[in-house]
């Protein structure tokens, strides 16, 4: 229905030719816009519900005194169905830290949340089909683990900034809600969310549209394609120094994917945009120390380059 009403209104009332470049970005601009602001507005609702039943509270509560191994995987996890932006890893960081919970477990949590944002892994299985949305699931779950675990066994515990250990925060009774509390909170959630990231949405799907109908598949082929050894690695450089979430680069992985670049490349592409973006490091500034930050972007951005050839030799 999306697609015949983007055709409708591109080449029929608007008149742009199908098959030139300029349609084409066009097209894959408008229908993608579309497709994607309708489709994050259902699914924001629906998974701010199971969010509902899931609070920084209870998260807090859930990691505290786990042990390695298992306390990495269920920060993991929590991460995937509990996410939050940038601006709030400071508060959640203090709060895990009070509560007792390890370092490394925190830090699984913190790698995974932003990468695997559940509502981007909605748009991956709508857009990329299951194999592709759970592939990026799976492979999001493993880096918050290992990059957990690795930080987590360095004992890093002295690079937090000391007043972190000295904040005393209530630890007091989470008011469970009724569905009509539920239903508001996701409706509140939708207008948030939406109103929030609709920009890097939109341009991600710009780019996505320019490499979509301009970029020549030879030269990406070249430098981001499957005959490039370097290709991970390039895409998790220019990854890194970039600000967008999950759901901004998805359309410019799409695009990326299109014109032939390799799947790991472009999921790393992603993962460094999302879980090592500039802006939430100079957040964490506050809480912890340059050289834990340089250790987490280190073990992180390895990681992920070491999932991108991974995925690229398997597929």
């Amino acid at each position: 229905m999306i697609k015949w009403f983007a055709d409708l209104v591109i080449y029929n009332w608007l008149n742009f030719s199908q098959g030139t470049r300029l349609g084409e970005s066009v097209h894959f601009f408008f229908y993608d816009t579309i497709k994607i602001i309708v489709l994050l507005s259902i699914m924001i609702f629906f998974i701010s519900i199971l969010r509902s039943f899931f609070p920084p509270e209870k998260t807090k509560k859930l990691l505290s005194n786990r042990g390695k191994f298992v306390g990495n995987f269920l920060a993991s996890a929590l991460g995937v169905v509990t996410p939050f932006c940038s601006c709030s890893s400071v508060p959640i960081f203090i709060g895990f830290i009070e509560s007792g919970v390890p370092l490394g477990i925190t830090f699984s949590f913190l790698i995974t949340s932003p990468i695997v944002n559940e509502v981007a892994l909605v748009m991956l299985y709508s857009l990329f089909g299951w194999q592709i949305g759970t592939l990026y699931l799976i492979s999001g779950i493993v880096v918050g683990v290992v990059g957990g675990i690795i930080i987590g066994s360095i004992g890093l515990e002295s690079e937090v900034e000391e007043y972190v250990y000295q904040i005393q925060i209530d630890d007091d009774e989470i008011e469970e809600l009724s569905w009509e509390q539920r239903i508001e909170y996701a409706k509140g959630e939708v207008k948030d969310i939406v109103g929030r990231v609709w920009k890097y949405v939109l341009v991600g799907i710009g780019i996505g549209a320019l490499i979509h109908g301009y970029a020549p598949a030879e030269v990406l082929a070249k430098y981001a394609g499957e005959g490039n050894p370097l290709s991970v690695i390039v895409a998790v450089l220019i990854g890194i120094p970039l600000y967008s979430n999950a759901m901004g680069t998805i359309p410019i992985a799409q695009a990326l994917l299109d014109k032939g670049v390799a799947l790991g490349t472009a999921l790393s592409f992603m993962m460094a945009t999302t879980a090592l973006s500039l802006p939430e490091m100079i957040i964490l500034r506050k809480v912890i120390k340059p050289k834990l930050i340089a250790i987490f972007i280190g073990v992180v951005a390895v990681a992920i380059i070491g999932v991108g050839y991974m995925f690229n030799w398997v597929m």
